[in-house]
């Protein structure tokens, strides 16, 4: 094989359908007609959703709050895909949308929620610890993302990283720390392929300053720098096997919501 000159290997890699499609031009497929279609055939009467929004990777945490009826099902949510529930923090209406796993699927919604009212979006995932110095478990900010997935290049030109585009993070780290737990906020690595973290990404981000690998911030990132729309990610830090631990301390988590609930939410007051 021949080796390539930087020019030519650049040539190369823009032909790759990843990175060969206009960022500028209208999509064919948007989210305002597939709502429009769900409210047709489902008869839902247009209506706006609550202006906080949180997608939940896992889904423990919503089952809790439904099985302690906490949490109850929002009728006016237009989607084919998903079924929101509702709770009352402090006055205001939240939402959360259980096992919007990874970042295209997180996107889809989150395009959904952006265009029927959503103020704030907040992804709540797991993730796998990257820095050997991060405590476990650990509440993780994301203040910003390493882009090693596809999600964002549909959004943005390509780069490294991306920051988070709302002015969030301080926020969200001050009312997490309320809870007792462990918050650090920083850069995460948003992959889309788990299963292919080796030892050698691991160490290298790491020694760049990465605190963990979680599967959707770099994604939404871009969404909301794109759209602008007010995005943040809460990732939940813990050993790479899942275990009954991880159930634990979601239905943990939810308790403390569940008792907390007179705390006024500053973070959707950030806008």
């Amino acid at each position: 094989m021949t080796d390539l000159g930087p020019a030519e290997l650049m040539h190369n890699y823009q032909k790759l359908p990843i990175l060969s499609h206009s960022l500028d031009e209208p999509s064919a497929f948007t989210a305002s007609s597939l709502v429009e279609s769900v409210r047709r055939s489902r008869r839902i009467a247009k209506d706006v959703i609550p202006p906080l929004c949180i997608l939940e990777f896992d889904g423990d945490l919503t089952d809790w709050l439904v099985e302690q009826r906490i949490a109850k099902p929002y009728e006016s949510w237009a989607c084919f895909h998903t079924t929101m529930f509702a709770l009352e923090v402090a006055g205001v209406t939240c939402g959360i949308i259980p096992r919007t796993i990874g970042g295209p699927y997180a996107v889809l919604i989150a395009e959904q929620l952006a265009i029927t009212g959503a103020q704030l979006i907040v992804g709540l995932t797991s993730a796998g610890r990257v820095s050997p110095e991060l405590p476990l478990p650990c509440l993780v900010v994301a203040s910003s993302a390493i882009r090693d997935e596809g999600t964002s290049l549909h959004y943005l030109p390509a780069s490294r990283d991306i920051d988070c585009p709302a002015p969030v993070v301080p926020f969200l780290e001050r009312e997490l720390l309320t809870t007792g737990w462990a918050v650090r906020s920083g850069k995460v690595w948003t992959t889309d392929a788990p299963y292919r973290e080796t030892r050698t990404q691991l160490e290298h981000w790491a020694n760049n300053g990465v605190l963990a690998v979680e599967m959707q911030a770099a994604s939404l990132f871009a969404f909301g720098a794109a759209r602008g729309v007010a995005v943040g990610v809460v990732a939940m830090g813990q050993q790479r096997r899942r275990s009954r631990g991880q159930t634990v301390r979601y239905r943990v988590a939810a308790r403390w919501i569940a008792d907390n609930r007179s705390v006024r939410p500053s973070i959707y007051w950030v806008q």
